[in-house]
C-alpha cells in the first residue's frame, strides 16, 4: 500500500489514519438561501481549525432517496466554495476533495485546484475515467461501492456476500483506473457504508474490512451519522457523535486509512488518544 496518496500538488502522508471532514454545499446541509457558499466556507474553516486533514466538498446530496442536481447547479455551489478555500487549505498542505459523479464537474474541480475526486459511482460514468486518466494534475480519486442510484439503492439490498461483492467490485474498478494508467498512488478504496446495504451488511463490511485492506489500497470509511448508527444507538442523526466516533475507531482499527466525518474535532482527538496507547 502506497505510504503516501498523490493528491494534485499536495502529497498526504498515510503513516496514520487521516480525517476527512464533511462540507456539504446544499440546501439540506445549509438552509440559508443564496448563502449557502458563505456557510460552507465558515463551516470548512472551522473543521481545518479542528484539525482535518483532508476536507470533502460536495454540491449534491446521495443520501438514500436523494434526486439529482443538474450539472450547472452542482457547479455554481461547488466552484466558488473551493476557490475560496484553496489557499488556504493549500498553505496548511490540506487536499480538498470534490465529492461528485459527473465528469464535467470533476474535470472543473481539477482545474480549480481540486486534489481529489469523491465518486460514489467509482468512476463508471461516461467520460469519468478520462476526466482523471486525462488530467493535467494527479488528482487522487476515490472508488466506491454503491448498487443503483442514490434515489433508488437501498432497493437494491440483495447479497449472498456483500463484502466478497464489495471486494469483487473494488478488484474491478481499481483494474480499470490502473488500465487507464492512474497510478496506484493516487487510489482510495471505499465499502460505501449505507450506499444500497442494510444495518446488518454495514456491520458485516466493518467486522470484515480487513478482507477490503488487503487489496492493497487506502480505505476510506464513512460511517460518520449515518442510518445505521442511529438504529444502534437509537439517536436523531444530530445526536451520534459518540456513536461515529466509536465507528471510526472501529474502522480505523481494522486498517482503514481515512475516515470520513462531521465530527472533525471529537474523531481527531479519538484518535489521538487511540494513537498513543497502540504507539
Amino acid at each position: 500500500m502506497p505510504g503516501t496518496l498523490t493528491c494534485g500538488a499536495l502529497r498526504l502522508a498515510l503513516d496514520a489514519p487521516r480525517v476527512m471532514g464533511v462540507v456539504n454545499v446544499t440546501p439540506d446541509s445549509f438552509s440559508d438561501g443564496g448563502r449557502l457558499a458563505n456557510a460552507a466556507l465558515a463551516h470548512a474553516r472551522k473543521l481545518l481549525d479542528d484539525g482535518a486533514h483532508l476536507l470533502d466538498i460536495g454540491g449534491e446530496s446521495t443520501r438514500p432517496g436523494a434526486a439529482a442536481v443538474s450539472e450547472q447547479a452542482e457547479l455554481e455551489r461547488v466552484l466558488p466554495l473551493l476557490e475560496a478555500l484553496r489557499p488556504e487549505c493549500d498553505q496548511r498542505n490540506v487536499p480538498i476533495s470534490v465529492d461528485t459523479r459527473k465528469p464535467a464537474v470533476m474535470r472543473a474541480a481539477i482545474a480549480a485546484g481540486a486534489g481529489m475526486i469523491n465518486d460514489v459511482e467509482a468512476l463508471r460514468a461516461s467520460g469519468a475515467i478520462d476526466a482523471i486518466a486525462g488530467a493535467t494534475s494527479p488528482v487522487a480519486v476515490c472508488l466506491m461501492h454503491m448498487k443503483g442510484e442514490p434515489a433508488t439503492m437501498q432497493q437494491f439490498v440483495d447479497y449472498d456476500d456483500v463484502v466478497a461483492e464489495v471486494v469483487l467490485f473494488l478488484r474491478e474498478r481499481i483494474d480499470a483506473c490502473r488500465s487507464a494508467r492512474i497510478a496506484a498512488d493516487r487510489l482510495v478504496v471505499d465499502p460505501g457504508f449505507g450506499f444500497g446495504k442494510t444495518v446488518h451488511h454495514n456491520l458485516a463490511l466493518l467486522r470484515r474490512l480487513e478482507q477490503i485492506v488487503a487489496l492493497g489500497y487506502p480505505v476510506l470509511a464513512g460511517l460518520s451519522r449515518k442510518a445505521t448508527i442511529g438504529v444502534i444507538t437509537g439517536r436523531a442523526v444530530d445526536d451520534r457523535v459518540a456513536g461515529s466516533v466509536a465507528a471510526a475507531l472501529a474502522a480505523v482499527a481494522r486498517g482503514a486509512s481515512i475516515v470520513r466525518v462531521h465530527d472533525v474535532r471529537e474523531t481527531v482527538d479519538a484518535l489521538k488518544v487511540w494513537q498513543a496507547v497502540n504507539d
